[in-house]
């Protein structure tokens, strides 16, 4: 069921969105929940979920997830949910607020960076970010390149 960490915690995760930390350098994170419809949440149960493209805005003093891709549940009936509609995320308006001048004032964008659920429900943590310009995604690629040939190194090492 769920996986234990070495912290001793539960691991509830739905997905990561491993494309947004190349991409972007995350400013800032927030935990918000997300307004789903059934056969979204039993599809999310299975790990049915995108994030190519996502983003979310502020529209309304409301905060909203766009091109989230979740499949549709197989076992639906006609009443199956659209992959790719506008999602409602649950957080405090003073934190929409803030939300929104730092995407106005600085630039910044706002991306998912993962799912999870916590008591049952189903948490997004959205990041807000930066572009990477191309030579930092360089440095990133050299960086975990390095660090593989030393565990390389490592367990040869230890082998003997």
């Amino acid at each position: 069921m769920a996986k234990k960490h070495p912290a001793g915690e539960a691991s509830n995760s739905i997905a990561k969105n491993r494309q947004a930390f190349f991409n972007y350098e995350v400013i800032q994170k927030l935990e918000c929940g997300l307004v789903l419809s059934g056969t979204e949440v039993k599809s999310l149960r299975e790990g049915h979920v995108a994030f190519a493209d996502s983003f979310a805005a502020v529209h309304d003093s409301e905060l909203y997830l766009y091109n989230l891709n979740i499949s549709e549940y197989k076992m639906g009936n006609r009443f199956n949910h659209i992959i790719t509609r506008k999602r409602k995320l649950l957080a405090h308006k003073s934190e929409i607020r803030k939300l929104k001048a730092a995407v106005e004032q600085r630039g910044f964008t706002l991306v998912p960076l993962g799912m999870h659920w916590k008591r049952g429900m189903a948490k997004v943590e959205i990041g807000v970010v930066r572009g990477k310009q191309l030579h930092d995604k360089r440095d990133a690629i050299k960086r975990r390149d390095d660090q593989r040939s030393q565990q390389r190194t490592m367990r040869a090492y230890s082998k003997g």
